[in-house]
């Protein structure tokens, strides 16, 4: 069969030209959204009459059987076709006759590739949403269970003042919280139907936007034909909330290879999530956050590679923009597979607590509670400051802790000190006298964690009411 758009040429295109241009290889993914796509339009031409109602009847039906047999992987696509839209028509005329060639009627490539590419990310977003969640879930589990736990908290990757586990793990959660709220809030950009304006310009035929709009349950339609062919931003919007995601996976992924190193010795990951050496039978690698931190570069590229692609284009369609889809589908492949993984994974780490408690135990990071004490005893803050850094230092020169020195060694550095600096040493005592709100203390930590199980059942309630 000839091309669809053949009748102007006089040459057939060259076999190089068209496996360079052939989007199919990779756009067939968007198979099931161009079906129901062109069922929504279709339906729209027999309401309005601009095509009889049996024709469109014929042709719905014909979509459908051209649906099972994608669903059964039983369509084969061609480079010749050029891409889903030409395969998916050519298969549809091959299954009803030419009577499918006025399935077309009203529309161009144009839009038709922008209203897929809309359907397609309005699923990912609610479906990559849902798995943020989860990954929130088995961190709010993890925190509840370890409420008492104490660590160090770093700053420069230094020891600086004792946390709970809880609260440190519940700052991943806001962080995911953020990327969910993202994601919710692009959504509105992506359910905007471009269908109806045609190539750039709109349609002679007396199409019905709207009643496309709603049968494919968006919330409106693009007020500009120009903008609605041209428009990739929603695309843009999503890879940047992904690289986004991403990054916040990378820095989790970083502090779980360290935490289960043997220097730290903090969490041990589950055989399920890790790999062995063909060489070291010892050995046992956080393959999983690894790869995850590795992947975030291909996601940040891919964001970047779009943001290139449209910087210097005109209005409207141009043939650099079948350059928007690939880095799409792989940013979804990766996020997903990331996130589909990370829950389970966290889900089931195992936390050491007697080695962070041993951490907390042999360490300064109580020092800044002390120079508080002194303050509390009328020291100006920095003249406490300097006293206890001098402090720190004995303790370093002699081999010993905070809580190992003698209150006659503590008075030595100034006659303020007092038997209640041994309470006010206690790990439990620095971290439970932070209590301001967004503190390490137990008490806020505990009501953080009421709040952000509360936010989570809202993110599902959102979800439940935009899947299908």
């Amino acid at each position: 069969m000839s091309k669809l758009w053949g009748g102007r040429f006089t040459k057939p295109t060259n076999q190089l030209v068209e496996e360079y241009t052939a989007s199919i290889l990779f756009d067939k993914e968007l198979a099931e959204e161009d079906v129901q796509g062109s069922l929504a339009h279709v339906a729209m031409l027999g309401k309005c009459g601009i095509i009889p109602e049996e024709d469109a009847a014929t042709i719905a039906n014909g979509l459908r059987s051209v649906l099972t047999r994608i669903r059964a992987g039983e369509l084969a696509f061609h480079v010749g076709d050029e891409d889903i839209h030409m395969n998916i028509e050519k298969a549809l005329i091959a299954e009803v006759g030419p009577v499918g060639g006025k399935l077309h009627t009203g529309r161009s490539r144009n839009d038709q590739v922008a209203t897929d590419m809309h359907l397609y990310l309005r699923k990912r977003t609610v479906e990559l949403t849902g798995l943020l969640l989860k990954l929130q879930e088995a961190l709010l589990g993890q925190a509840e269970a370890n409420l008492d736990t104490i660590l160090p908290g770093y700053t420069h990757l230094q020891r600086a003042q004792p946390i709970l586990l809880a609260h440190h793990l519940l700052a991943y959660v806001s962080m995911l919280e953020r990327d969910i709220s993202r994601f919710k809030d692009s959504y509105k950009r992506v359910n905007v139907l471009p269908l109806g304006a045609g190539a750039l310009a709109g349609t002679t035929f007396p199409i019905d936007r709207h009643f496309v709009a709603s049968e494919l349950g968006f919330d409106g339609v693009y007020e500009n034909s120009l903008d609605a062919v041209s428009d990739r931003d929603f695309i843009v919007e999503f890879l940047a909330n992904a690289s986004l995601v991403m990054a916040h996976l990378s820095r989790l992924s970083e502090e779980l290879v360290l935490w289960s190193s043997t220097e730290f010795g903090f969490i041990e990951l589950d055989d399920a999530f890790c790999t062995g050496s063909s060489i070291m039978p010892q050995k046992k690698n956080p393959d999983v956050p690894e790869l995850v931190r590795g992947k975030t570069g291909r996601v940040y590229g891919n964001l970047v590679g779009l943001l290139t692609v449209l910087k210097s284009l005109p209005l409207a369609y141009n043939k650099d923009m079948q350059e928007d889809k690939e880095g799409m589908f792989d940013t979804v492949r990766t996020l997903e597979g990331a996130l589909q993984l990370f829950a389970p994974m966290i889900d089931t780490m195992k936390v050491r607590k007697e080695r962070m408690r041993q951490a907390v135990n042999q360490d300064f990071s109580n020092a800044t509670d002390i120079a508080d004490y002194l303050v509390t005893k009328g020291l100006p803050f920095r003249q406490a400051h300097e006293v206890i850094g001098r402090l720190v230092l004995y303790g370093i020169q002699h081999d010993k802790f905070l809580l190992d020195l003698t209150l006659e060694e503590f008075r030595s550095f100034s006659e303020l000190f007092d038997k209640d600096i041994y309470t006010v040493l206690e790990p439990e005592h620095v971290v439970n006298a932070r209590n301001v709100y967004g503190g390490t203390a137990r008490v806020q930590v505990e009501a953080a964690l009421t709040r952000a199980k509360k936010t989570a059942s809202v993110t599902a309630e959102w979800i439940a009411a935009h899947e299908g």
